[in-house]
C-alpha cells in the first residue's frame, strides 16, 4: 500500500511532530526565543526531516560491485600550505587530530592511534550540491568513540570541524554538525577510501563522513574538532564556510 500525503498534511504533521519532540526535550519549546530560532527558514528543513524520520535511520549502503570506477574529488584538491606540505612529506607521521572545547579530556591523536581504534567500513553514495554523485567505500573511526573518550560535557551542542584548507580565499574551511548526527552510527572520521589510504585530493589524512547530508558537509583535511555550545561566535556564525560565504543551508540532509 502506498501512502500519499499532501504537502499541507506533510508540513502540518511535521511541524506538530517537531513541536512534540522539542517539548519533550527539557521543554525547550516553551521559550519564545528558542521557538523563533528553531522554526526560521534556515532551520525548518532540519526539524521537519528530524520529525518525520528516525534519527538513527541509516543512509543506503551498497555492494562492492556498485562502487564508482573513480571517486571524484571536489572543492579543494590540495591545501598546498607550507604546514600541510610538511605533514604530507613525512607521511602524516607528525599530524595530530586535536579534540577540545567543551570536553573534560582533550585529545591529541596520531594517525597510527586512529588506525588502532575500532573502525567501521561502509559503502555509501556521496551526493554533491553541484548535482553529481559517486559511490565509495570508507573506513574510519566512529566519531562517537572519540567523543566518549574525550568526555564531552553536557553543555556541548555542536561539533566544529577545523580544516587545513582554505575555501578559495583567506577564510579557513570549517563545518559543523549537531550531536544527533555526531552520534549517528554511520558518522565516521575516514582515513581510507576504497581500501587505500585516503588520497590528498579526497581529504588526507582524515575527513568527516556524515552520510545523511550533502557533500559540502563532509569536511576534508581535518585538524581539530571543537565541542561548542553555539555557533554564533565561530567565524561567520552560520556554522560552515559555504554557509557563511554563499548562504548554503546549515543542515543539508538528504
Amino acid at each position: 500500500m502506498t501512502l500519499i500525503l499532501s504537502r499541507r498534511a506533510l508540513v502540518t504533521g511535521a511541524g506538530a511532530a517537531a513541536t512534540a519532540l522539542l517539548t519533550g526535550c527539557d521543554r525547550l519549546a516553551e521559550h519564545e526565543s528558542v521557538r523563533k530560532a528553531l522554526f526560521t527558514a534556515d532551520n525548518f528543513h532540519l526539524w521537519m526531516q528530524r520529525a518525520i524520520t528516525d534519527r538513527n535511520a541509516l543512509a543506503q549502503e551498497f555492494s562492492p560491485d556498485q562502487m564508482s570506477p573513480v571517486f571524484r574529488a571536489n572543492g579543494t584538491f590540495n591545501p598546498n600550505t607550507e604546514d600541510y606540505k610538511a605533514l604530507w612529506r613525512n607521511g602524516f607521521a607528525d599530524w595530530r587530530l586535536k579534540i577540545d572545547g567543551l570536553v573534560d579530556r582533550p585529545l591529541s591523536l596520531s594517525l597510527a592511534q586512529l588506525h588502532a581504534m575500532p573502525h567501521r567500513e561502509q559503502i555509501t553514495r556521496h551526493d554533491c550540491v553541484e548535482g553529481w554523485s559517486a559511490i565509495g567505500k570508507w573506513r574510519g573511526v566512529p566519531l562517537a568513540v572519540l567523543l566518549h573518550a574525550a568526555r564531552m560535557r553536557t553543555t556541548a551542542r555542536y561539533l566544529v570541524f577545523h580544516c587545513a584548507d582554505f575555501g578559495g580565499g583567506t577564510d579557513p574551511y570549517y563545518e559543523s554538525i549537531d550531536l544527533v548526527d555526531a552520534f549517528h552510527p554511520q558518522t565516521i572520521l575516514a582515513y581510507a577510501l576504497n581500501d587505500r589510504a585516503l588520497p590528498v585530493q579526497n581529504g588526507a589524512p582524515l575527513r568527516l563522513r556524515v552520510e545523511r547530508q550533502l557533500g559540502y558537509k563532509q569536511a576534508k583535511y581535518l585538524m581539530r574538532i571543537e565541542a561548542v555550545s553555539d555557533l554564533a561566535s565561530i567565524f561567520g556564525g552560520k556554522g560552515g564556510y559555504w554557509e557563511d560565504v554563499a548562504g548554503y543551508q546549515w543542515y543539508a540532509g538528504i
